[in-house]
């Protein structure tokens, strides 16, 4: 947001529909400040101190020096600032303060400053400031006087209640068009009253080299969309100025976008101002981008496709042959290989390079092998949320997680354990407890099945060698095997996230 603000935070403003059209004005007056030449600041009645205003938002001018080198965020107005606040508060009209020669000190930000009132729905809300440098006002370019005309207009709206439209589609496009960037005003019936040089020069881009001044916009530009693709029909909407709405145009390699922003009098269209920037830089590096993003997705796609592949084949292998010891491995394999794949296939289905962690784990959990005892019934549990996790923790966590989970399955509820007495299975019940806090990740996998061995730690079989190798190696964290309260294992992961491999 351009500028400074605390509208969200003051308790002067109780309406939250107040203060969402404060908001808007705020969130876009950069543009009001830069055709003023001039600092913006707003002001809300003060609590604590009746009768006096203090300064919730201020926005500094790109086109011009400053008069406020320090931020004005929470300003106490003095008695002749509260003077002309409450006038234009009562009378809803703009107030033009005294001159330097006038106030007991020249050099008071006050000195020559716009008071203009801001109304909502009849109902004055708050108090906007202008504050420009008198040599500005008495000696100016043509272009200046335009932007200070287009900034005066813009001001009466707001005395009026008529602007900001809070149903303006340019606010998902702020930033796109500046006023240094272009602008171009146009009279009630949309022809061209004047342009600056800058305009001038982004329309010539376009293909257009005729005079513009006289002109109507949307002929001007009638011209050019035979070159450009299709175009969005909000154009002439855009380009006659009759509603605040934006749009882009694309001539060749030239992309420009356009903003319209229309002057009304006591409710009457009387004018617009229409803001213009080449963004063909930008989009070709959005383009690039695109580009980019489709790629890796593709190629986490054919990763994910690969794996597949390959525990396809170690599956087939499986089949074929008759050790059983050779068997597990395979399977242990086909299982290892079919995670990375679940990993992969959640990357290719975003942009960001945070993946939602809980989507892998759930997916993972249905890899998990049946190993345990046919007289025993397992549930597969996560209790609690991961998250978004890096992509590049997510392959190690995922691995080690789904270790755990099978090896608390296969020792947990071993294959030899006995029949019991009735026919009812036993149910047992494996968790997954993941805990955030700040960056760091803490996921316990406990069971209620047979516990750990006599030697009170885990064995040394592949499985473990794997957990331990990828959590302290891969992920920086440590691992801990200790019993469970009420029978049973629990392993306990503690990783920082977000760390640079």
């Amino acid at each position: 947001m351009s500028g400074s603000t605390e509208i969200d935070a003051s308790e002067e403003i109780a309406d939250e529909r107040d203060v969402e059209w404060l908001s808007v004005l705020v969130g876009d007056w950069q543009l009001l400040a830069d055709l003023s030449f001039a600092d913006l600041l707003l002001w809300v009645p003060d609590t604590e101190a009746p009768g006096r205003f203090r300064a919730a938002a201020h926005c500094r001018p790109t086109t011009g020096a400053t008069a406020y080198p320090e931020d004005a965020i929470g300003l106490l107005s003095d008695a002749v600032e509260s003077e002309l606040m409450q006038r234009a508060w009562d009378s809803q009209e703009i107030i033009l303060a005294p001159g330097p020669e006038e106030l007991e000190d020249p050099a008071a930000p006050i000195a020559g400053a716009e008071v203009v009132p801001v109304v909502r729905e009849g109902r004055t809300v708050a108090v906007l400031t202008r504050h420009t440098e008198e040599l500005r006002r008495s000696v100016s370019s043509r272009l200046e006087r335009n932007y200070r005309a287009c900034a005066s207009m813009l001001l009466t709206m707001i005395s009026e209640g008529d602007y900001p439209y809070l149903d303006d589609d340019a606010a998902s496009h702020r930033g796109d068009s500046r006023v240094g960037d272009g602008i171009v005003v146009l009279n009630r019936e949309g022809r061209v009253r004047y342009a600056s040089p800058n305009g001038i020069s982004v329309i010539h881009r376009l293909g257009h080299d005729d005079e513009l001044e006289g002109r109507y916009l949307a002929e001007v530009f009638s011209g050019l969309v035979e070159q450009a693709r299709p175009v969005d029909e909000t154009l002439p909407v855009v380009l006659t100025g009759r509603a605040p709405w934006s749009t882009e145009v694309e001539a060749g390699a030239v992309t420009v976008t356009l903003r319209a922003i229309p002057f009304t009098r006591a409710g009457n269209r009387i004018g617009a101002a229409v803001l213009l920037r080449d963004v063909s830089e930008i989009r070709r590096r959005d383009r690039q981008l695109l580009g980019r993003d489709a790629m890796i997705r593709e190629m986490h796609h054919r990763v994910k496709n690969n794996l597949q592949t390959v525990a396809a084949l170690l599956r087939l292998q499986t089949r074929r042959i008759s050790s059983a010891e050779a068997k597990e491995a395979l399977e242990e394999a086909t299982r290892r290989v079919s995670i990375i794949a679940v990993v992969h296939d959640v990357l290719s289905q975003g942009l960001d390079s945070e993946v939602d962690f809980d989507e892998i784990v759930d997916k993972g959990l249905k890899l998990t092998p049946e190993l345990a005892s046919p007289h025993v019934e397992i549930t597969l549990q996560r209790t609690g949320s991961f998250g978004k996790i890096s992509s590049v923790d997510a392959t190690s966590l995922a691995l080690a997680l789904t270790e755990l989970v099978t090896n608390a399955v296969e020792h947990g509820f071993p294959l030899s354990l006995e029949k019991p007495e009735t026919d009812e299975r036993i149910q047992a019940t494996v968790w997954v407890m993941p805990e955030r806090t700040g960056e760091r990740l803490r996921v316990t996998v406990a069971d209620d099945g047979a516990g750990l061995p006599e030697s009170g730690g885990p064995g040394n079989g592949l499985g473990t060698q794997i957990v331990k190798t990828l959590v302290s190696t891969d992920l920086g964290g440590t691992i801990t095997w200790q019993p469970r309260a009420g029978g049973g294992t629990e392993v306990i992961i503690d990783v920082p996230l977000g760390r640079d491999r």
